[in-house]
């Protein structure tokens, strides 16, 4: 073939023909990640859904920020209508339109109207009028009023009118099933936020479906709501000018701090949850006059930060981690800005509270005495890991890795998973890029009720730790989703307890920061000539059997390794299910340990047998009943 022939047939496939040009809400629609994230069905608290129903609660709340309306009324309907009346000023009604329906219109670009607020660009409410079935709006300003529907952002009418209702916006909306599948709102994630905003601004009011949510104390509600264990004294709360700080220690592993940058709930931390950490360890460190590892003063630690930022940057459009330097453009660094509130407000407070100042250092040289305990330990295990060879003998390893939290690196998994056949089928089928898998050789040892001396003389929990990176700090963990790939039977169940125990009594963070999730297999496989339908339950099944008619094959998965590779790929790519594991504040830590693990009780049996997501997996049960 000549070069001339060659040179046409690459030209020919790439012409003016090959050229699009989006409106602004078809591109949203079509690009739904770069705006809110992944889209969901509502079963997860980062779903979409969410984000949108988030988006429209910021501007009510940016109102309230800036002194406009106490109240906020929302509603959610059985038709999934969702309803949020502010009592802020109403939007400009001659751009009530451009508001929700052009890019790059808003007032939140300058830093007089908004100056202190999380949506900067004008993305927001236009992301949610774009991926709606149905978007209305109004505004009312001073007896006057517009309004305006639109459908998948395509504008269907509007107007104006005069009015008697006070000033203030009013959005409706009901998300596009189009996009979202058939999807269901949970009030539980709704009513986490929202107790959220209220600790975040003390005398607003959130009325939802009829509930009432408001704080007196801000962060300090916070953290007492939260506690799910007395602390070791009275939590410290701290208050300056654009920023709040509580603090206080327990007993449970690990650090659980929440942090908020202008109200939102930055979830995967940044630069105001690095100075936190920093400034309380150094405060702590420097008031003592002791040289304290810094690990020694924040293990156990409970406690909040919310600070104010002008015009602050988030790593993605979801806003979940703060990559500011500046408290204000060509400011002071946050860094300093939170450091040196700490080194002052913080130590002059534990010199007028000695008390709790005595049990702060009671519970660092705890911390330190018990580090100090499996210090050769740890060497040893570390030694013990290098030599493991973890990438060619425990572990496949992916490319991307999940350490700096950009936003492209938030698929990074890892499966962990038992046996060689299940190892080799996720491995066989796996997105080489973004995930990996950890091989465990066996059952997992029951960790319950023990130190964190045996993470380092087991085998596998301290190469399981080494191949997360978390041995020092969350911070340096390797992949955002942490997958428990195990079998669909009594011996997988068991499996999942042990390692949920493990995660629950040595890195309980990395369950709060929503890192730990349970991979969903199917169990039946039902197919009849070319239809082919995979069932995660006895009542899918049932229903494909329906769809089939008489005679279809089925096939009982029991263990992963019966799963090809190829039938594999299309459980842990896109169409992955995973059950995010949770922990929420009437979760204590040691009693759910001591229930799950403990002793051996009939309470727990049945618990177990009532709660098994499967009628084979009972019938296996009955079996096997001494496993648990």
């Amino acid at each position: 073939m000549s070069d001339q022939t060659e040179n046409h047939i690459k030209f020919s496939d790439y012409t003016e023909a090959d050229f699009e040009t989006l409106s602004w809400n078809e591109h949203i629609r079509r690009r739904s990640g770069m705006y809110i994230g992944k889209l969901g069905d509502g079963s997860s608290p980062d779903d979409g859904l969410y984000v949108l129903f988030k988006e429209i609660v910021d501007n009510a709340i940016d109102e309230f920020i800036m002194g406009h309306g106490k109240s906020i009324k929302m509603t959610i309907g059985e038709d999934n209508m969702v309803t949020v009346r502010d009592m802020g000023r109403g939007i400009p009604l001659g751009k009530l339109v451009d508001a929700v329906s052009k890019m790059n219109t808003g007032a939140k670009y300058g830093s007089s109207a908004f100056s202190k607020s999380v949506g900067l660009n004008g993305v927001g409410t236009k992301a949610v009028n774009a991926t709606s079935s149905y978007f209305y709006i109004q505004s009312f300003r001073d007896g006057e009023s517009a309004w305006a529907e639109f459908s998948q952002g395509n504008l269907v009418g509007s107007g104006n009118c005069t009015t008697t209702e006070k000033n203030g916006t009013l959005v409706k909306y009901i998300a596009d099933t189009e996009l979202y599948g058939n999807y269901k709102y949970n009030f539980e994630f709704i009513e986490t936020m929202l107790k959220n905003y209220s600790y975040l601004n003390m005398g607003l009011s959130l009325n939802f479906n009829g509930t009432e949510y408001k704080s007196k104390n801000g962060l300090l509600d916070l953290i007492n709501d939260s506690l799910s264990e007395t602390p070791l004294y009275e939590p410290i709360h701290l208050k300056g000018k654009d920023i709040e700080v509580t603090i206080t220690h327990g007993t449970e592993n690990g650090e659980n701090i929440s942090s908020f940058v202008n109200g939102q709930n930055t979830i995967h931390g940044g630069t105001h949850l690095a100075a936190f950490r920093e400034g309380v360890a150094k405060t702590i460190k420097d008031f003592f006059k002791k040289d304290f590892d810094p690990k020694d003063v924040r293990q156990s630690i409970v406690g909040a930060i919310s600070i104010k930022v002008v015009e602050p940057n988030f790593s993605n459009q979801t806003k979940t981690y703060l990559s500011s330097k500046e408290v204000e453009p060509g400011g002071q660094s946050i860094r300093n800005f939170i450091v040196e509130f700490l080194s002052s407000e913080l130590d002059n407070y534990l010199h007028k509270n000695p008390a709790q100042a005595d049990a702060i250092l009671k519970k660092v040289l705890a911390n330190e005495k018990e580090r100090k305990a499996i210090s050769g330990i740890q060497k040893l295990a570390r030694e013990r890991a290098k030599k493991a060879s973890l990438n060619n003998k425990k572990l496949r390893d992916c490319r991307i890795h999940y350490g700096d939290k950009d936003p492209k690196n938030q698929d990074t998994m890892l499966f962990i998973t038992e046996g060689d056949s299940a190892s080799g089928s996720i491995t066989k089928s796996r997105d080489v890029n973004t995930q990996a898998v950890f091989s465990l050789r066996g059952k997992p040892f029951n960790c319950y009720d023990c130190t964190k001396e045996i993470v380092y003389k087991n085998e596998e929990f301290n190469l399981l730790q080494a191949a997360l990176n978390i041995e020092d700090d969350l911070e340096n963990l390797r992949y955002n989703k942490i997958v428990v790939a195990t079998d669909a039977d009594v011996d997988g169940m068991h499996i999942r307890l042990l390692l949920l125990t493990f995660f629950l009594q040595f890195f309980p963070d990395l369950i709060r920061k929503g890192h730990l999730y349970i991979l969903q297999t199917p169990l039946f496989r039902v197919r009849k000539k070319n239809e082919t339908y995979y069932c995660y339950t006895s009542e899918e099944k049932e229903k494909a059997i329906k769809k089939l008619g008489k005679n279809p094959e089925i096939t009982r998965f029991k263990g992963l390794g019966e799963i090809s590779p190829d039938e594999f790929r299309g459980f842990i790519g896109e169409s992955i299910r995973l059950d995010k594991v949770r922990l929420s504040k009437d979760d204590n830590i040691h009693e759910l340990l001591e229930f799950y693990m403990g002793k051996n009780t009939l309470e727990r049996q049945n618990f177990i047998k009532g709660n098994l997501r499967s009628d084979l997996i009972l019938e296996e049960l009955a079996e096997k009943s001494n496993i648990y």
